[in-house]
């Protein structure tokens, strides 16, 4: 059986467009160098939007507000099962990358699914239907 694990992201809108960041090398060759949600994993007993304040804090040193949830999936890797928690959420500092090897900030009618995460992807597409006009 597939380990499983669930995840929280941050979808992070500011002057239009959407704040995400670049994986850098990785053991699971579908996911790296790819964009995702701002984020991680949910420890045991821990509350998805606080997982998600942690998550920003460590790997962007990035304080947040963390609003409603936008969207949330499961999706299957070769290698594992996640269940994504994407919440809607308003940058309150300013960030620094130390975990991923880049950021961009993409228009929605810019989102490229074949550029993110795959469990990512589906979420991207409905954000491009949504706010891509």
């Amino acid at each position: 059986m597939k380990k499983h694990l669930s995840v929280v992201g941050a979808l992070i809108f500011e002057n239009g467009k959407i704040f995400a960041v670049k994986r850098g090398d990785s053991p699971y060759a579908y996911v790296a160098h790819k964009y995702e949600f701002p984020g991680g994993k949910i420890e045991k007993g821990e509350r998805a939007e606080d997982a998600l304040k942690r998550e920003l804090k460590e790997e962007l040193d990035l304080t947040a507000d963390v609003g409603a949830l936008y969207a949330s999936q499961t999706f299957e890797y070769p290698d594992f099962k996640i269940t994504l928690y994407v919440y809607e959420c308003e940058m309150r500092s300013a960030f620094q990358i130390k975990e991923h090897e880049s950021f961009a900030w993409i228009s929605p009618k810019s989102l490229r699914s074949e550029e993110w995460a795959p469990a990512d992807a589906e979420i991207v597409e409905s954000l491009k239907r949504v706010f891509g006009d």
